[in-house]
């Protein structure tokens, strides 16, 4: 079995830094330039460097996105910009637009990877995108299993497949929308869409100027939401993606929360190291997704067979909620911790961890201040520090989390 790679966003620093604690071993990201997602964090120059060596010094390969549909002026300084990522060690960049694969090529020895927004669809295009260089395809979301292997062994081994395997899925294809733009005047397509996708719609007829003729559009009976998908979940079909030739698994979620994504790179991590070791996992995986933010699962394009209904409601839903995050060690009971949301004397917590501490629970009895001399009975101010007696030894950037439903 080749090597797989699971390829995890980050939006800012912290969550690179969590991603690659929870076992990616691979993160994509942006600069402040040239990159969709404009509202994450995103890196400017001096972060773009601090994040490349820090991911060098984990043994974490580090992918920079450079994948707008550019104009014409976009190209002012891409060069340098290019040349730039190029000196410091950047693994790859991942790019949708000809013009600027063209550059790469031209200018930098960047290890050329083609972005999802570039629509590769069949074998014949895959085939051009190499004989330009390029050394993985992201390919496009709407191809089956079948599709993708065929592309595969059109193409020959030494080109790398990655496919998204997790996170949001987009109305238009690949990614390629004029709805932000046209309705609020925000450029899909440079990364600052605002998801009209996910509105309620309902249609308007013109006639009698007198009177409101609105109607609700009903795909079924779950409602109005008909271009609000729901999220993409392959984490139980990872084995035939691998089958069909793909070695990098990509989860989707620049703009999503630390929590997420520590929450979706652990999961996944473990169904890898699973299918690696022939093992039975020792969990239930959607019930494991589910205690971060989702839209309800489907399986997409992958599977001939899936319905891919859309969601019934624009709202996030999940089961647990993002207690505090562990800031050093722990040598003895207590461990450092920083607020994320309200917790009390009594709340029973569960650990999210890349180790065997993975899902253990304790109750929480005694909290103290950062003088260990107070005893608190509760912590609510914003990324308050407290100690918290805990039976376990964590690490720093494990996390712990509550059941909503077990909620005071």
């Amino acid at each position: 079995m080749k090597k797989l790679e699971l390829l995890s966003p980050a939006g800012d620093f912290e969550r690179l830094i969590t991603a690659i604690h929870f076992g990616c071993n691979a993160v994509y990201f942006s600069g402040k330039q040239f990159g969709l997602r404009s509202f994450a964090g995103n890196f400017d120059n001096d972060e773009l460097v601090k994040a490349i060596n820090y991911c060098h010094s984990h043994n974490v390969k580090a992918y920079i996105t450079v994948n707008i549909l550019a104009h014409n002026e976009d190209f002012n300084g891409l060069i340098e910009y290019l040349k730039f990522l190029d000196n410091n060690k950047a693994d790859g960049v991942i790019v949708s637009d000809l013009g600027i694969a063209s550059l790469v090529k031209k200018h930098t020895n960047l290890e050329l990877h083609i972005s999802t927004q570039a629509n590769v669809t069949n074998k014949y295009s895959a085939k051009e995108w190499v004989k330009l260089g390029a050394k993985r395809l992201v390919l496009a979301r709407e191809l089956s299993i079948k599709e993708i292997k065929e592309i595969k062994d059109y193409i020959g081994n030494d080109i790398e497949i990655e496919c998204f395997v997790h996170g949001a899925m987009c109305i238009s294809y690949s990614g390629r929308c004029l709805l932000s733009n046209y309705f609020t005047n925000r450029d899909s397509n440079k990364g600052a869409c605002a998801q009209p996708c996910r509105w309620n719609y309902s249609l308007h007829i013109k006639g009698d100027e007198d009177s409101n003729n609105y109607y609700p559009i009903e795909e079924d009976e779950k409602g109005t939401y008909i271009l609000n998908s729901k999220d993409l979940c392959m984490i139980n079909h990872l084995k035939e993606l691998i089958d069909a030739g793909v070695t990098s698994f990509k989860i989707e979620g620049r703009m999503k929360s630390n929590y997420y994504v520590a929450t979706i790179t652990n999961a996944y991590r473990r169904a890898i190291d699973f299918i690696i070791n022939e093992k039975t996992p020792a969990f239930n995986y959607i019930d494991e997704l589910k205690k971060t933010s989702n839209r309800a699962f489907t399986t997409g394009f992958y599977l001939e067979s899936d319905t891919k209904t859309n969601k019934e409601t624009s709202k996030l839903s999940q089961t647990y909620q993002y207690i505090a995050i562990v800031l050093e060690d722990n040598e003895n009971d207590y461990i450092l911790v920083e607020h994320r949301n309200k917790f009390t004397i009594g709340d029973t917590l569960e650990v999210l961890s890349n180790d065997e501490n993975f899902n253990k629970t304790f109750v929480v009895n005694e909290i103290l201040d950062l003088d260990k001399i107070t005893r608190l009975t509760e912590v609510k101010k914003v990324k308050q520090r407290v100690y918290i007696k805990c039976p376990y030894k964590l690490h720093t950037n494990d996390i712990l989390r509550r059941k909503i439903n077990n909620e005071n």
